[in-house]
């Protein structure tokens, strides 16, 4: 399966933040946002990832980031002009998808939850039809909306309702077969001229294909699109990491205890971070001091 982190938009909502950089790359509390969203694939077991932004922020990723070879996985990059929709994405990355399955997800998107991996890979396995994950909230009207029938099935999905059928809105990622770029091109601008990702759910949900996962007690999804939530966001990773006394969403942890970096590997980076919390947890875990899983 391949991932693509969507981490385009201007942050208009962030400004002045946003004026010289991506949103994606402003810190969410000790580590860049955009390392939340790339756990999460890392988690589901996706190595190969596509990060689709701005001609004028790509370049910051690639720095950032660079091959991938220190997270064990493969970094590619592809420009998006203009942003005209989420499900543009299945577009823009035609080439990268090459006809595999695919997983979305929204570069200023953070998932947390215990057994967070195994939700993933389980719907990173599914060959057939969509996984989209409902979140409950108490302003549906800002997303897309699902809206159940008394046997818990989805009989719909609405974008922005002004009178939402459901308190559960559909969260920022998403795993789709390998249709997914045939039924994007599909999709029809919406009077706002986007490619909305609801139109593109809304094409399985109708061949009976839409697989809708609740995320339940337990689990966070934060959105940190505003500046609020953007604060917000990194009180809720201070307390959680205070709480428990590690931190959370360290990506070269993550390809370590998959097996796709080894000791060695582990330790520069723990030497490439120094005396920094980061670098020196990186250090514990290379020193067996840490027992810690994927799904973590």
């Amino acid at each position: 399966m391949k991932g693509i982190i969507l981490a385009g938009g201007s942050g208009t909502r962030l400004y002045p933040l946003t004026t010289v950089t991506s949103k994606q790359l402003l810190p969410v509390y000790d580590k860049p946002m955009i390392y939340y969203p790339l756990s999460v694939l890392m988690m589901a077991g996706i190595k190969d990832i596509l990060v689709i932004s701005t001609p004028q922020d790509l370049p910051n990723f690639k720095r950032l980031l660079g091959s991938g070879d220190q997270f064990g996985v493969h970094f590619s990059y592809v420009e998006q002009p203009k942003p005209e929709g989420l499900a543009q994405a299945f577009i823009l990355g035609e080439d990268f998808i090459a006809g595999e399955p695919c997983a979305l997800v929204l570069g200023d998107n953070i998932f947390y939850g215990n057994g967070l991996g195994n939700v993933l890979r389980k719907a990173a396995a599914e060959r057939h039809g969509a996984t989209v994950f409902g979140y409950y909230v108490d302003d549906p009207e800002r997303y897309g909306v699902v809206e159940f029938d008394k046997e818990r099935k989805v009989v719909s999905i609405a974008e922005k309702p002004e009178h939402p059928a459901s308190n559960y809105a559909v969260t920022g990622l998403y795993f789709y077969d390998s249709r997914v770029t045939e039924m994007a091109k599909q999709v029809r601008p919406s009077p706002r001229g986007e490619l909305e990702i609801t139109d593109l759910n809304e094409m399985y949900l109708k061949d009976g294909s839409l697989n809708v996962m609740t995320l339940g007690r337990g689990y966070a999804w934060l959105d940190t699109g505003t500046m609020d939530s953007l604060y917000e966001a990194g009180e809720f990773v201070r307390t959680v990491q205070k709480a428990q006394g590690l931190p959370i969403s360290v990506v070269e942890e993550v390809a370590y205890e998959n097996k796709w970096i080894d000791r060695d590997q582990l330790v520069e980076a723990a030497c490439k971070y120094g005396k920094s919390p980061y670098g020196q947890h990186l250090k514990q875990v290379a020193e067996n001091r840490i027992i810690s899983r994927p799904d973590d």
